[in-house]
């Protein structure tokens, strides 16, 4: 802005002192010229006066003079000149200053050499003997003048020029300083010129103006932010090309992509072919939905284009991680199939031993046996429907189930009554060491999950086994240990025993007549109490089972 200001001021300061030269000039010009011709009819009158007397005798006893003297007669012919030989001169009847003096008594005349940049000056006079007398003077014009005076003139100028620099700057800043010094945050307490107030008002005006408006545009991106960085969705915002002109967390954790790479065309993120068709049916003003597996996850995407007004300005893409809900899909699934067959054999059981009854193939004294089988095949049915009750139950967590303080030793010593019969069967032997515990749960359910452990240790154990069970009572969390001495589980295995209706070994399973549900019941009370289950376990040297409840 000094800069601007100086440059003006500067150059208005040129213009006036090159108009005041030119006036100057104007002025000296039009002042010689009036003098010249004063002087040269001041001449020409006492020239005449001495012709009219003495005629050529007093021509000739003229001294020489700078000045062109020239007599002419009324029918032009130069009769004297005191500057050239009259005979060789031509006839000046048609010249403009000797029209005018035959015409009018007197006459002016001038013509301008542009080669020497001079100007010939000519008064004509007429004598009463109707004779011409003309003088004549060589005069130097303005701009010869100009030149003449250049050099002087020069150091004018450059003196004039430099004090003319010095004082815009000086100016410049006078009037800038005030201006620069200007507090664009707090414009009304700036002290400047009067003509700049209203100015300074509506600045401070608009910076508040200004200020409310960045304050809300910042906290509703905050909100924004905030927001999408909590969601678990992925979110990624697109231009008309591709790029990614935004993204939050989800989106860049579910595609498995480090921030770096964020600010880049988002074909660059993902290459697999549902992402592109969604991308590329988003970008063409078309919604689109498509499932894709990134890094072992299942994701659902939507698609959808952006418009404004009737142009695609770009395309929004929502991710969902919808792993866990097709793995529940799967289970659900296999839950299915699983029961239909665990229920169909049972069944089948049941009714063919009916049909045989019914055909009256049976013996009288086969009747109980046949009887017994039918109860056990019915009272495995009723089992395996509370077992898938419970674990119903355990899956929506109902809020009837409700926590009290359980004396865990109590618990196991309870547990451990209800197996002794079945472990006396197979000559198992049970040792138990325990310490005093409470435990805040669902009494009902660690009874459960305890049962299905111990019975589990006994079924899947050898003739003349062992079972123990321990139990300490640390600082901050409670362990429960069941191991045994029996078949082991396959380290393939480990990872799916906890699946519903699973075996381990189907053969082996059969032998055990278990439901293939209670550790499945122990997975699920263990989630409900936030406690932890460890399996260590070896074929054909036991498994061991512990179960972590934090305090």
């Amino acid at each position: 802005m000094t800069r601007r200001i100086f440059w003006a001021i500067f150059g208005v300061a040129m213009v006036m002192m090159l108009a005041a030269i030119g006036l100057v000039f104007g002025m000296m010009n039009a002042y010689f010229s009036a003098e010249r011709r004063d002087n040269l009819r001041s001449q020409a009158v006492f020239i005449g006066a001495g012709i009219q007397a003495s005629g050529f005798e007093y021509l000739e006893r003229m001294p020489i003079s700078s000045e062109r003297i020239t007599w002419i007669d009324e029918d032009g012919m130069v009769l004297f000149d005191n500057k050239a030989n009259p005979e060789k001169m031509d006839n000046h009847r048609a010249r403009e200053e000797v029209v005018a003096a035959f015409e009018n008594g007197e006459g002016f005349g001038g013509r301008y050499s542009k080669t020497l940049s001079e100007k010939t000056v000519y008064y004509a006079l007429k004598l009463e003997n109707n004779t011409v007398v003309r003088i004549s003077e060589l005069t130097i014009s303005p701009v010869a003048l100009f030149f003449t005076m250049t050099q002087p003139l020069a150091f004018i100028l450059a003196l004039a020029i430099f004090f003319s620099i010095f004082l815009a700057l000086k100016t410049a800043k006078k009037i800038t300083k005030p201006i620069n010094d200007i507090d664009l945050e707090q414009p009304e307490l700036a002290v400047v010129y009067d003509e700049l107030t209203p100015l300074l008002r509506r600045i401070a005006v608009q910076n508040k103006q200004i200020y409310w408006q960045m304050r809300e545009l910042k906290c509703q991106k905050q909100e924004f932010d905030t927001i999408t960085s909590n969601m678990q969705e992925g979110l990624l915002v697109l231009d008309a090309q591709g790029d990614v002109l935004s993204y939050n967390i989800g989106a860049m954790q579910l595609m498995g992509i480090e921030t770096s790479r964020a600010q880049a065309n988002v074909f660059q993120l993902n290459r697999s072919e549902g992402f592109r068709r969604s991308v590329e049916s988003a970008l063409a003003g078309v919604h689109r939905e498509e499932t894709i597996q990134i890094d072992g996850k299942i994701c659902k995407i939507f698609a959808n284009p952006v418009f404004q007004e009737d142009t695609l300005e770009g395309a929004i893409l929502l991710l969902f991680d919808i792993t866990e809900q097709e793995e529940r899909e799967r289970l659900r699934r296999e839950f299915t199939a699983n029961v239909s067959h665990e229920l169909k054999t049972p069944l089948t059981s049941i009714s063919g031993f009916a049909e045989i009854m019914k055909n009256g193939m049976v013996q009288g004294e086969d009747v109980p046996r046949f009887a017994g089988k039918i109860y056990d095949e019915a009272q495995r049915l009723i089992q395996m429907i509370q077992d898938i009750i419970k674990l119903s139950k355990l899956d929506e967590k109902q809020s009837i189930m409700e926590k009290e303080a359980v004396d865990l030793e109590v618990l196991v010593q309870e547990t451990v009554k209800r197996l002794e019969p079945i472990a006396q069967k197979k000559g198992i032997t049970i040792s138990v060491v325990t310490q005093p515990a409470v435990f805040t749960g669902v009494k009902q359910v660690l009874q459960e999950m305890l049962y299905n452990l111990c019975d589990n240790a006994i079924r899947y154990n050898y003739e003349n086994g062992k079972v123990t069970i321990s139990m300490e009572n640390k600082e901050k969390e409670i362990v429960i240990t069941v191991s045994d001495s029996g078949m082991g589980i396959a380290p393939a295995n480990q990872s799916r025993v906890f699946e519903r209706f699973y075996r381990a070994n189907e053969s082996r399973s059969k032998e055990t007549e278990g439901t293939g549900l209670g550790l499945s019941i122990v997975k699920h009370g263990a989630m409900l109490h936030d406690a932890k289950i460890n399996l260590t376990s070896e074929l054909g040297k036991g498994t061991k089972m512990k179960l972590v409840f934090p305090k």
